[in-house]
């Protein structure tokens, strides 16, 4: 008979799996009880912190390099959108009790791969024994420079509002997975906006154009309309957007045609991860030509006007359009 494998202890745990994340001198090996950082000379720091949790955020039996990705990358859309260069995040991690070497190993993969791609390191964390299922809570650190973080207050009257990638992918996904829309007018597109679901793309490439150009902007996680009411709401001022002007991919075009739920879903559905910026009119062509050379689609839906209260969504016929709710609320 095999021997049983033992299960691995915390610090042995965080040895083997965690300590090759941190390879900054900051981290001091993860050997300490806290990190020791250093802002880069004349920046200013810009803290973050997602929280993602088994059942609610993703699906307990989702690949474990995909679960760490989708914790990691909420958080680094939350800097981009604030025009900051990620330079660190700390992990808290409760693991549910059946969790294996090899999830675990998997799991530190997708960190890995993540760090390389965003430029972005471990600094420290906790691990504890979850008492439900598997939690992830991250703090993400990033640096911009003295005075330029860029905030949900600011918009102005006349702004463009401009928003980078595709809307509504990421929700349709979600429908996909749950069964609750038909997916055969996507086709082949499916898997792309299943793929929108489980990998967000934070647009980290993007967020030196966000400082230089947006009076205001945030990242687009509870929904697009509702999202856009916070960045009204903290800046006082109204919004009337267009919904046929909203970017969709291929398949979220083909959904939308084929089932009218669909716009619903696009346009406060969530877990899109895109930025949506409040753009002077005079500086829009210079943000999208920074979006372009880095890679980025941005595309105007709409400006800012006079007023207060949630933004007003003009349909394809004109009239506007009513939404039970605007964005996702986790209460």
């Amino acid at each position: 008979m095999a021997e049983a494998r033992t299960r691995l202890g915390e610090f042995d745990l965080i040895a083997r799996y965690l300590r090759p994340l941190a390879d900054d001198p900051a981290a001091l090996n993860l050997t300490d009880d806290a990190a020791a950082f250093t802002p880069p000379p004349g920046a200013d720091l810009v803290l973050t912190k997602d929280m993602v949790a088994a059942g609610v955020h993703f699906f307990a039996d989702d690949p474990p390099a995909s679960i760490a990705r989708k914790a990691l990358r909420v958080n680094l859309s939350d800097l981009a959108a604030k025009g900051a260069d990620p330079v660190g995040y700390l992990l808290g991690l409760a693991l549910p009790a059946d969790w294996t070497e090899d999830w675990m190993a998997s799991f530190a993969s997708g960190l890995a791969e993540d760090q390389q791609a965003f430029g972005i390191t471990l600094l420290g964390g906790d691990t504890v024994k979850a008492a439900g299922g598997l939690t992830l809570s991250i703090t993400a650190i990033g640096a911009v420079p003295s005075g330029r973080m860029v905030r949900r207050a600011g918009a102005r009257v006349g702004d463009a509002i401009v928003v980078s990638g595709t809307i509504g992918d990421a929700a349709l996904g979600l429908r996909l997975r749950l069964g609750t829309i038909d997916g055969s007018a996507a086709g082949e597109g499916a898997e792309h906006l299943l793929d929108r679901y489980l990998h967000p793309r934070p647009r980290t490439a993007l967020a030196a154009a966000v400082r230089h150009h947006a009076s205001a902007a945030l990242d687009v996680s509870d929904g697009l309309v509702g999202d856009l009411g916070h960045m009204l709401k903290a800046s006082g001022v109204g919004a009337r957007i267009e919904a046929a002007r909203v970017p969709l991919s291929a398949p979220a075009r083909a959904l939308v045609a084929a089932d009218t739920s669909a716009l619903t879903s696009v346009l406060s559905g969530g877990d899109d991860y895109e930025i949506l910026a409040s753009i002077p009119s005079g500086t829009v062509a210079a943000y999208r030509a920074e979006a372009m050379a880095a890679g980025i689609d941005v595309t105007v839906i709409g400006e800012i006007v006079a007023g207060a209260g949630p933004a007003t969504v003009i349909g394809a016929d004109g009239a506007p359009i009513r939404l039970e709710r605007a964005s996702h609320d986790h209460f």
